[in-house]
């Protein structure tokens, strides 16, 4: 507590020193009388009613979120590997075996099988609906493979300068759910294609953060966040995936069990040019809303236990007990007789 922390014994306030001051006549520099007579608190401040939120802040980092491995079923040797850091699209070569291309499609099927005229399932229509997207036509997208796909795809075989069969082999495709950016190369060129060649992320920023195992239950997908950039700037923020229970070192270099938490940020316009930075992120631990509060140092330790306050009004000041909720931003949550909105409380000046 503050200097104002002082016991009241029946709600009474001692001012010792003030009726000393006034009996003996003493007063500032130069006075020709006595001190006025002290009718109140020598400060006051104004009893409100809002919400309170108490935050906790995290230490993270703005980047593109764990990179994932990307497998090649293609034989021979890789001949070619984009750029770390490219960005590679629908359509898009992720490497070369034998100089012939591997090519980027959108989805979540693994190329299990080759496709041609006559084979049905799901895996179908999420190719067809890639060969749709770049732009081929005169065909359904459906689950069935037709001579109208394999006319569609000897097209797209013709403009990649590759053997016009209609059919799409196993090894030439792979799937990833959007776009990809190049994070790290897994192998170089010369060795055998049929491996992980790479590892990729998303091309759009995120934040991420760790936190412990036991203190990560405000992070569920959805929960919304203020991002701090280094920038001075702020956006916001959602958290996107939270990672499994995992070993971390912590400040003192001790083994925790931590948990990565992903937030997405929609406004990648408001990052700038940054990459690879610390950010803070901060989440909302605690709320109460449409409550009184008082100044934190406005509170009175009472010598029977609990809290007081000095109430300062027309007819004059008493203490009343209050009780104490949500303490944030320096005010604490209050509820007690005779406190309403707009009253006036005591606090130290």
């Amino acid at each position: 507590m503050t200097g104002r922390g002082i016991a009241l014994g029946g709600g009474a306030l001692a001012l010792v020193a003030v009726a000393a001051a006034a009996t003996l006549g003493l007063g500032g520099r130069g006075a020709t009388g006595p001190a006025p007579e002290r009718t109140g608190p020598a400060a006051t401040a104004v009893v409100t009613r809002q919400t309170l939120v108490r935050s906790v802040t995290l230490t993270g980092e703005l980047g593109y979120g764990p990179a994932v491995p990307l497998a090649s079923t293609a034989a021979g040797t890789v001949t070619w590997l984009p750029e770390v850091g490219a960005t590679v699209r629908r359509g898009e070569a992720v490497l070369r075996a034998d100089e012939l291309p591997v090519l980027l499609l959108y989805g979540f099927l693994p190329m299990y099988r080759p496709l041609a005229v006559g084979v049905k399932g799901s895996d179908v229509r999420q190719f067809e609906r890639n060969l749709a997207a770049l732009g081929y036509d005169g065909f359904t997208v459906d689950e069935e493979f037709s001579a109208a796909t394999a006319a569609a795809v000897k097209r797209w075989q013709k403009q990649l300068e590759l053997p016009e069969t209609g059919a799409v082999e196993r090894e030439r495709v792979t799937y990833a759910p959007g776009a990809i950016r190049v994070a790290e190369h897994l192998v170089r060129p010369g060795a055998a294609a049929a491996a992980e060649v790479l590892a990729f992320t998303g091309t759009t920023r995120v934040a991420t953060v760790s936190a412990g195992a036991g203190e990560a239950a405000w992070a569920s997908k959805g929960v919304a966040v203020t991002v701090s950039l280094p920038t001075g700037g702020s956006v916001a923020g959602t958290v996107s995936s939270v990672g499994p229970v995992s070993t971390a070192q912590d400040g003192a270099g001790d083994a925790a069990a931590a948990v990565e938490v992903t937030i997405a940020i929609a406004d990648q316009k408001g990052l700038g040019a940054l990459a690879g930075a610390p950010v803070e992120v901060r989440y909302e631990a605690e709320r109460a809303d449409d409550v009184l509060t008082v100044p934190v140092d406005a509170l009175l330790a009472l010598a029977e236990g609990g809290y007081g306050v000095e109430l300062d009004g027309a007819a004059g000041t008493r203490v009343v007990a209050v009780r104490v909720g949500l303490f944030a931003d320096g005010r604490v949550a209050v509820t007690g007789d005779g406190l309403a909105e707009g009253a006036r409380v005591g606090v130290p000046e």
